[in-house]
């Protein structure tokens, strides 16, 4: 989709230009170097004008069915008539509400926390420092993600919110729009891509006026990624794992194109589910579980858990688990902030080369000898 939305731009853009007489040539030229930035996240398209920059954000949600289209404009940029119909935004941004932790280490990386004004349920943040802005009271709550405060919203007057939809029925969404706040519609969470998922980095970089930090950054991650990948290019997929835990009477296994199975298989390990096709997870029962994963050789486990006591207790049954009985467990969301917050949920998307080689620790450790896990700990 993202390869498609770019060649619409660059055809749109190029009649537009050629068909104004003035500086016809050089526009021209313009419009053939005008290209989409982003080359792994397939629900983001940046395309970067003179003065202004076209972005569109595709499947914002499952089953979606619409793109959003936004003009990053510069003060004293002109836009073309054509493109008047699409939300402005001006650009750099001064002030921004974010609504998800994912994004946190993006403003961070950038340097920009501080226009960080609103966020709700601030408890979930778990970086030191915005943890620090938070406390002195530079970044207000502003409740929770479908029951936003739009009151103290109005107050904020941020120069722009960028929050998520999860379906196509949003009347929060439409509710900000109507009380006259800008409204960015991302997507971030929806790529399963690692690399992809870390490239939205680039849209904050053209929010806050940093494209080429952004790239520089995020050039890195890629570098960083592809070495540790390299690792383990000339090992085996020996080790099978298991991954996931029960929810109530349900275990949700992630499918073959999932985010956690691209993991698996660039780490080198035999993910039990990888001919499962789709993303996202599918739920089975337990005795489902239990006969295909009964001798795996390592167990990601989900779930804020400290130790396999606590894991046991959770439910008797794991301890049937041939992982469980050899103490070859691991969990990625046991490390917590200081009020709370996952650190995973909140710094993995943007790191997929710390996670990556957190996995590769697990199950190839004699590559790694010096490393220490970022996110994953073993149950003891």
């Amino acid at each position: 989709m993202k390869h498609l939305v770019s060649k619409f731009i660059f055809v749109f853009s190029f009649f537009l230009l050629v068909g104004c007489k003035k500086n016809e040539n050089t526009e021209s030229v313009k419009s053939e170097i005008a290209k989409n930035s982003i080359e792994y996240a397939s629900g983001l398209s940046i395309v970067k004008h003179e003065g202004y920059s076209v972005v569109t954000v595709s499947n914002p949600w499952p089953n979606a069915n619409k793109n959003y289209t936004y003009i990053l404009k510069e003060k004293t940029a002109e836009v073309p008539d054509s493109l008047q119909s699409y939300p402005a935004i001006k650009v750099p941004l001064e002030s921004v509400v974010v609504t998800s932790t994912t994004n946190i280490p993006f403003l961070e990386m950038l340097e920009v926390e501080n226009k960080l004004v609103g966020f709700p349920h601030t408890d979930y943040v778990s970086s030191e420092k915005t943890r620090a802005l938070i406390d002195k009271g530079a970044v207000k709550n502003v409740g929770q993600n479908e029951k936003l405060n739009i009151e103290q919203l109005i107050e904020l007057t941020p120069d722009l919110i960028v929050t998520f939809g999860v379906d196509n029925n949003n009347p929060m969404l439409d509710n900000l729009k109507k009380s006259g706040l800008n409204v960015f519609i991302q997507a971030d969470w929806m790529e399963q891509s690692p690399l992809g998922k870390a490239e939205w980095i680039k849209l904050y970089g053209a929010l806050f006026g940093k494209e080429e930090k952004a790239k520089e950054l995020f050039d890195k991650i890629v570098l960083s990624y592809n070495q540790a990948k390299k690792l383990v290019a000339g090992k085996k997929a020996a080790s099978t794992v298991l991954y996931g835990s029960m929810y109530e009477d349900t275990w949700y296994v992630a499918k073959g194109n999932s985010w956690v199975a691209e993991f698996m298989k660039d780490a080198q390990a035999n993910y039990l589910w990888a001919d499962l096709k789709g993303t996202g997870s599918e739920g089975l029962s337990f005795e489902k579980v239990l006969v295909k994963a009964k001798t795996a050789n390592f167990w990601i486990a989900t779930g804020a858990v400290k130790n396999l006591e606590e894991l046991g207790k959770n439910n008797p049954h794991y301890t049937e688990f041939d992982a469980f009985k050899n103490k070859n467990v691991y969990n990625f969301e046991s490390k917590l902030g200081a009020t709370g917050g996952t650190i995973y949920y909140e710094l993995s998307p943007s790191r997929p080369d710390l996670v990556l080689k957190d996995y590769i620790k697990i199950f190839h450790p004699d590559l790694l000898p010096g490393y220490e896990f970022t996110f994953a700990a073993k149950l003891n």
